[in-house]
């Protein structure tokens, strides 16, 4: 019997639907596992079933409404342990009652605490004006304290036990507190992060609230995971965020501490004798969340409903533009993808365009040294200053589209749910892009 894993990643700023498309490919492939191979709690996929269901899942697997399918939080992501109890009782009131029990995390994953949660946000309250479009959530900070003191880093295994815990969060704790000399703002939230780092009852709070998922021994070896990758005739991976917000290909530092690329998930699979293939996910049109360069922005298209990304919280407004070819073309040259998922299409309307080029010629070729920050800080400082070329699509944007890109359109999505997506003919003369080799994720880096 053959054998198959799916890639799942975002060729954008993220948002591009790959919840949705997750989703779909566990209900059509019969998948049994879902596993995440970047990012962490910040991660937002919306789902919605045909019986009227709903969830952004953001830890949990997006396959999860289909019963019996597993969720591998791997050794690349940071997990939040008190948002993932959250998640899963919010699942349970949609019907999903056993999330924790088909759920594992790998020993080796860091973990995000509350001290990290709250210098995250002490921090880009402090940049003021020239805030990086942080989501709150702490992925960043815990990636940060891991770079920077190695002794500090809490992993998973460490949920595990008491007084060894304790004592890591009380050098967090400190750790955290010493920062606060370096940083001030006059916005009222930063009291309010301030007292959760300086508060007594933070520590014993959080312990406390970890003793569900202690009780469902949900972290495991990476031996675990070999086992469930050698049972698995069609798994999913799930990535998060976007190419264009990766940690080395990102338009630093409007980015994400995080490989966002097919990387992680190839290093997961090194050894793995059945087929892979990967799909890039793209909206009909562009969007980005917070700060950073958007060539295509357009207020026009804010009239677009957006059920689940609003303008309030921690990233801000949420933007959107026409679809932009050139940034696509990028992302693939950075993430090579065997075919594309193009969501979204219900949104198309007459006078739909998309961007060709620009008036002002940027050379997007990815950098030869992939963790050269300097020279992903150029273009970003480029495309703040670039005026698009449109161009119109006309109504049937996937065979636009097919016209000029390299990589098939293998599906199409035109609502949330699994009904509403169907796999597009290939034509002879349609190729995919090709393999990419299979060689670790990158290692995090080191950021202002």
């Amino acid at each position: 019997m053959s054998r198959r894993a799916s890639i799942v990643v975002d060729l954008g700023f993220g948002d591009a639907g790959k919840g949705t498309v997750v989703d779909f490919l566990v209900r059509d492939r019969a998948a049994s596992l879902v596993v995440r191979f970047n990012g962490g709690a910040q991660a937002g996929h919306g789902v919605v079933t045909d019986d009227g269901r709903r969830h952004v899942f953001a830890q949990v697997g997006a396959g999860s409404f289909v019963p019996g399918v597993r969720t591998h939080l791997s050794r690349f992501v940071v997990v939040h342990p008190t948002a993932l109890l959250v998640e899963a009782r919010r699942l349970a009131a949609q019907g999903v009652t056993d999330a924790l029990a088909r759920l594992t995390v790998d020993e080796r994953a860091l973990v995000t605490t509350p001290y990290h949660q709250a210098l995250c946000r002490l921090r880009e309250l402090a940049r003021g004006d020239a805030a990086h479009g942080t989501t709150g959530v702490g992925v960043g900070e815990t990636m940060r304290v891991a770079l920077e003191a190695p002794a500090l880093a809490l992993r998973a295994a460490e949920l595990r036990e008491g007084p060894r815990l304790r004592r890591k969060l009380e050098a967090l704790r400190d750790h955290a507190a010493a920062a606060l000399d370096r940083l001030t703002s006059d916005d009222p939230r930063f009291a309010v992060e301030r007292e959760a780092v300086l508060s007594p009852a933070t520590l014993d709070a959080w312990i406390d609230a970890l003793r569900p998922l202690r009780a469902a021994r949900v972290v495991e070896g990476p031996e675990g995971f070999a086992r469930r990758l050698a049972e698995a005739r069609e798994l999913v991976f799930e990535g998060a965020q976007g190419v264009l917000l990766d940690e080395w290909r990102g338009f630093h530092p409007h980015t994400t501490w995080s490989t966002c690329t097919a990387d992680n998930a190839l290093a997961l699979l090194d050894g793995w004798d059945g087929e892979i293939e990967r799909l890039g996910v793209l909206r009909s049109y562009a969007t980005r969340h917070g700060q950073g360069p958007f060539p295509t922005e357009v207020d026009a298209l804010r009239r677009l409903p957006e059920t689940d990304n609003l303008d309030a919280g921690w990233q801000g407004r949420f933007r959107r533009g026409w679809l932009d070819l050139p940034l696509l073309r990028y992302a693939l040259a950075c993430c090579p993808v065997d075919g594309l998922a193009l969501t979204h299409l219900d949104r198309v309307e007459p006078g739909w365009r998309a961007c060709v080029g620009y008036v002002e010629p940027v050379d997007l070729t990815p950098a030869v040294d992939p963790h050269d920050l300097d020279h992903v800080e150029r273009l970003g400082r480029r495309l703040r200053a670039v005026t698009p070329i449109l161009e119109p699509t006309g109504p049937d944007l996937a065979s636009w589209l097919s016209e000029r890109l390299a990589p098939p359109i293998r599906l199409t999505s035109s609502s949330p749910t699994a009904s509403g997506k169907r796999w597009r003919p290939v034509s002879s003369a349609g190729e995919a892009a090709p393999r990419a080799p299979r060689r670790p994720g990158s290692s995090p880096r080191p950021r202002a």
